[in-house]
């Protein structure tokens, strides 16, 4: 008994090192990328106003990870019940937001190289923004029932826990077939984002190599390709592991999966820095610099 407590103990100092280690890189890794996108590019572009969306679910995600670090350090949670409902809220809707805009930014990198011409009054800032409010609205009414159930649960423990509330939920408690509907849910929406993306990155490699003049290729290739492929390692390494655990095991998702999928919020910097031309110009420089001549290039 006492090694068995001794190894939990273990345990969660590891993931307290882990959420430490996540928010030491990614609180200024997404801070400074978002005074970047907003001081150095304008929001006239959908690619910057999905990826300012990003870098604030990012951060939304960063400024809850203390109390976790906190939790698993001591073991103890200290404040209110609705404290805890709160940070779980934040760090969920950044999986979810994340996942979201990141298959935006696929799709409007897929309109810009496969159909530059005819996407032209569908990749538009004012669409950019409806999609956002769309999607935050999106995430904003999954938590409504999520909460209420949340809070019904945390009324039951004593108030020394929080994130592994979920390990004694009753199985035949009478929400646990909602449970049941929600993850199925949750986990058909990552799949069918993970689909959008290969779709994108297919589509998108098949246009570079058979459609772009060899100045193009040159150019800008390597660089559209690698926010594909970017895409795509996030979603299989940070949101796969955790939506087949969803589909196979249910709730409550292990501690390990949940740290891999924060891990994201440490690789969504790379992306912004990938999508734009000259991430860190300004956009007036970006335009004076450019020879007229050069050959077709894609707008980022």
């Amino acid at each position: 008994m006492n090694n068995t407590m001794e190894d939990g103990h273990e345990s969660n100092l590891v993931y307290a090192l882990v959420y430490g280690c996540i928010l030491a890189l990614g609180l200024p890794l997404n801070a400074v990328s978002l005074w970047i996108l907003l001081r150095r590019h304008s929001l006239k572009s959908p690619s910057v106003v999905f990826m300012v969306n990003l870098a604030i679910s990012d951060l939304l995600l960063v400024i809850s990870l203390p109390l976790r670090v906190y939790f698993y350090a001591t073991g103890t949670w200290s404040l209110s019940p609705e404290a805890c409902i709160w940070t779980t809220m934040l760090f969920r809707n950044n999986i979810r937001s994340s996942s979201i805009f990141i298959t935006f930014i696929s799709v409007d990198r897929l309109l810009a190289v496969v159909y530059p011409l005819r996407s032209r009054h569908l990749r538009t800032a004012p669409n950019a923004l409806k999609a956002v409010v769309f999607v935050w609205l999106f995430v904003v009414v999954l938590n409504i029932p999520e909460r209420l159930r949340f809070s019904k649960f945390i009324k039951r423990k004593n108030n020394s826990t929080c994130f592994e509330f979920q390990h004694n939920v009753n199985i035949n408690d009478n929400s646990h077939g909602y449970k049941s509907a929600f993850t199925y849910l949750m986990s058909v929406l990552a799949l069918t984002l993970l689909a959008v993306n290969v779709v994108c990155t297919m589509l998108v490699s098949w246009t570079l190599r058979r459609h772009l003049s060899d100045s193009a290729r040159v150019n800008n290739k390597v660089n559209v390709m690698l926010i594909f492929f970017m895409n795509l390692v996030m979603f299989i390494i940070c949101f796969l592991p955790m939506t087949v655990a969803l589909l196979l095991f249910g709730l409550p998702v292990s501690t390990p999966l949940v740290c891999l999928a924060s891990f994201n919020c440490c690789l969504d910097p790379l992306l912004y820095y990938f999508s734009l031309d000259a991430f860190w110009k300004k956009k007036d420089d970006i335009e004076l610099a450019r020879e007229p001549g050069q050959g077709h290039t894609i707008s980022m």
